[in-house]
């Protein structure tokens, strides 16, 4: 996004959005709709999180009529969403609010895009559920009346020429501040763990339904504390509801991420130890101790040593990469070696013996390392 291709209002409408939106929303392409200034790119594609999948709508200002409020386009799929209209179903809020948001659109106040996508949302999140409560399927009509009173929880209805009718849920998980945990957190949006169901429609009575399918999903960030592809998930019963399945999952869950915010301090220590045999590292992970680079030598052969610590520590044994400080490919980077997972460990072995077993490897393995680093700057 060039500054000086988007006009100064829209600029600010922009960044404001970028920075202050409470989910993390980007920008995926802009162009220009204008016929007399074709190079001011006046709309853009926002592309937005939604039920654990994403939706995206077209925001077109007028790059002709810089003052006016931006025209929104929403997705094929949604044809069916109005938001502007004034025959808005009970439930999805105040039509007039919104079109008073327009009405009453000041361009040089950037937060009023933000304000505006925020209430449309909402928007569309009642609408959503407006579909999934029209649907004549009794196993969903119970399930529903048993989880509305949840909080957060987003649904979709998708159905296709080529595929199943069928509902997602996004259910949200451990109600605790996962960020406030973490001392020194760089998070800039809340991290959350997710419940996905799906449900296929059934138009009719069936006496023992299948199981939903169930999967875990977090926020991207989150895997640098938790690993959710490890987490199994409880058993389906047969005739069990979303309502008995959560407490358990939940109670599960809270106690993994307690126990990985205190694993935070094992790797540490584990980090603190290096110190005893490689010096102090060159660098090290100071938030979630999951990465540290020494140097070492053997003779006069020197190399780095970037430690990947898994969040399974001390389970699960670091990986090695080593990295050549004198010889380099043909390209000008330095040779490194294969991830190495190979090597003598213990998880019961304290921090210090972890890493002096760790260093003994090492004065082993330079050797080795030394002619794989001279046979590849060969050829």
């Amino acid at each position: 996004m060039s500054a000086d291709t988007v006009p100064p209002l829209i600029a600010a409408h922009i960044n404001y959005l970028l920075n202050h939106f409470p989910l993390p929303v980007k920008i995926e392409h802009m162009w220009s709709g204008s016929r007399h200034y074709p190079g001011i790119m006046d709309r853009f594609t926002l592309v937005m999180p939604y039920c654990l999948e994403f939706v995206k709508w077209d925001i077109m200002y007028n790059a002709e009529s810089p003052f006016s409020a931006p025209d929104i386009m929403f997705g094929p799929e949604d044809e069916n969403f109005h938001p502007f209209s004034s025959k808005v179903d009970e439930g999805e809020g105040d039509h007039n609010s919104l079109q008073n948001s327009l009405r009453d659109w000041n361009s040089k106040d950037p937060s009023r895009l933000t304000s505006l996508l925020q209430e449309l949302r909402d928007r569309y999140v009642s609408y959503q559920r407006k579909r999934v409560e029209g649907v004549d399927d009794e196993r969903l009509k119970f399930e529903l009346c048993t989880m509305l009173s949840r909080e957060g929880i987003e649904m979709h209805l998708s159905s296709g020429v080529e595929k199943p009718e069928e509902v997602k849920f996004a259910v949200p998980l451990v109600d605790i501040n996962i960020n406030k945990m973490i001392p020194g957190c760089p998070w800039r949006h809340p991290q959350k763990i997710f419940l996905q169901v799906l449900y296929p429609v059934v138009r009719k009575y069936a006496t023992t339904p299948s199981a939903p399918r169930l999967k875990l999903v977090s926020t991207s960030e989150l895997k640098a504390l938790l690993s959710i592809e490890d987490i199994k998930l409880p058993s389906w019963i047969d005739g069990m509801c979303m309502a008995e399945y959560l407490p358990h999952l939940e109670e599960s869950l809270e106690k993994q991420v307690l126990e990985a915010v205190s694993l935070i301090d094992v790797r540490r220590g584990f980090i603190e130890a290096l110190d005893n045999f490689f010096g102090r590292p060159l660098e090290a992970d100071p938030v979630f101790c999951r990465t540290a680079t020494v140097i070492t030598a053997s003779g006069v052969f020197t190399f780095l040593v970037h430690i990947l610590i898994s969040t399974q520590f001390p389970k699960k044994q670091p990986s090695l990469v080593l990295q050549s400080s004198q010889h380099f490919n043909s390209q000008g980077a330095p040779i490194k070696s294969q991830l190495i997972t190979d090597y003598p460990w213990s998880p019961r072995w304290e921090p210090l013996q972890m890493a002096e077993r760790i260093f003994e490897f090492l004065a082993d393995e330079a050797l080795s390392f030394k002619r794989y680093c001279n046979e590849a700057q060969l050829q």
